[in-house]
């Protein structure tokens, strides 16, 4: 650590790659998977490059080291308990959604009363609607073939789903 404070590049490398694993031995002790224990390593040998200003070199690097490693180590445990203890596992008495499809419009509706609908709107809502969501045609294509501007084809498209949508609820109803 000595000579990587005055400048050797080589000594530097040489010393983290010989941390890695005695920092991986010690957070295998700690941590079962996998990724958490590189974490582990990488958080150590960022922390040893962060704060390598402050060794002494007159002093024993071990215990400066291990008291880094050690420090490091336990963080990481207390923040994985705090995310535990926030966690709880989810029961069925948890679910949010009913157990019906999640598109009740196309469950609810059948494709018969679906075109009686259509075939109840203004002629202009009707001719949108067939052009642009049944025969799926691209605005610019619908508007060539209806003589109509992309905005008046909006709109009527706009108008005919609200329409339908009033149509088939108070079927239902």
């Amino acid at each position: 650590m000595a000579r990587a404070q005055e400048g050797d590049r080589k000594a530097y490398r040489t010393l983290l790659e010989d941390l890695a694993p005695y920092i991986r031995s010690i957070a295998q002790r700690c941590f079962k998977q996998p990724s958490d224990i590189e974490d582990a390593v990488q958080d150590v040998l960022l922390t040893v490059h962060m704060v390598r200003h402050a060794y002494d070199p007159s002093r024993p690097f071990g215990p400066w080291f291990l008291a880094i490693a050690n420090r490091r180590i336990i963080d990481r445990l207390r923040r994985e308990t705090r995310r535990k203890a926030r966690e709880i596992e989810l029961s069925p008495q948890h679910e949010t959604f009913n157990e019906h499809a999640t598109n009740l419009d196309e469950a609810l509706y059948d494709e018969a009363s679906l075109n009686e609908a259509i075939e109840r709107l203004p002629p202009d809502q009707r001719q949108a609607i067939k052009m642009l969501k049944l025969n799926e045609m691209s605005l610019k294509d619908a508007a060539a073939a209806s003589g109509r501007s992309i905005a008046a084809l909006k709109v009527a498209t706009h108008r005919a789903v609200k329409s339908l949508r009033k149509m088939l609820q108070a079927k239902s109803e």
